[in-house]
């Protein structure tokens, strides 16, 4: 199954590298913080590439003076609670004047459909990008809510960037939202009887937060 052209796999080695000691069982609470915050680091890097730029004011450089640019556009980071956390710092990093709205989303155990617990969205949106953050896109029903949710708040750009995804909870929510870009490090192709990805990364929630 091929990935629509509105996802962009990261090809970084370093990227490979992270997604691969994630996986692995065994590790420990922080290594797992530790290796999401890292690998996050690189999506964003690749999620921010087309970002408009506007000039600012004249500077002094030591040699001479020289046009000030800036990021053109207001942003916001929207972390899905709790394991969206875990990209929070990275992304946090980068756009470092970002608005941060969290939004609470769980998954149903006997029906897998996600169930919003908490919204905190303004009334009014005012940025212009937003960038979804969520570790896992399973089987695709949560990223698929928390867009739903951001495109009713009137949002005029959203990125998602999560660590792993099934290939079809990915292919079903890009299909569904061509106007959303995704941003992911790994794709895997199976989905176990309870919704995980396999191989995966496991429960990002729990692998995250030592709850495991």
């Amino acid at each position: 199954m091929d990935l629509p052209a509105n996802v962009t796999v990261s090809k970084h080695p370093l990227t490979a590298q992270g997604v691969s000691a994630l996986r692995r069982a065994g590790i420990s609470s922080r290594q797992a913080r530790e290796l999401t915050d890292s690998i996050g680091r690189l999506l964003m890097y690749e999620a921010t590439q087309d970002m408009e730029l506007a000039p600012t004011q004249e500077e002094q450089s030591p040699l001479g003076p020289y046009m000030g640019t800036a990021l053109a556009q207001r942003q916001a980071l929207v972390p899905i609670l709790r394991s969206g956390l875990g990209l929070l710092a990275a992304a946090s990093d980068y756009l470092p004047d970002a608005q941060v709205h969290h939004l609470g989303l769980f998954r149903e155990e006997a029906t897998l459909q996600p169930v919003e617990y908490y919204n905190k969205l303004p009334r009014v949106c005012a940025v212009h990008r937003c960038f979804v953050l969520d570790p896992m896109i399973a089987t695709g029903g949560t990223a698929d809510a928390a867009i739903q949710i951001i495109k009713a708040w009137r949002a005029p750009r959203i990125s998602f960037v999560a660590v792993c995804a099934s290939r079809a909870g990915l292919h079903r929510v890009a299909t569904s939202h061509p106007d959303v870009q995704f941003f992911v490090a790994a794709v895997d192709d199976d989905l176990d009887a309870r919704g995980l990805v396999v191989p995966g990364i496991g429960d990002c929630g729990d692998r995250l937060n030592n709850t495991a």
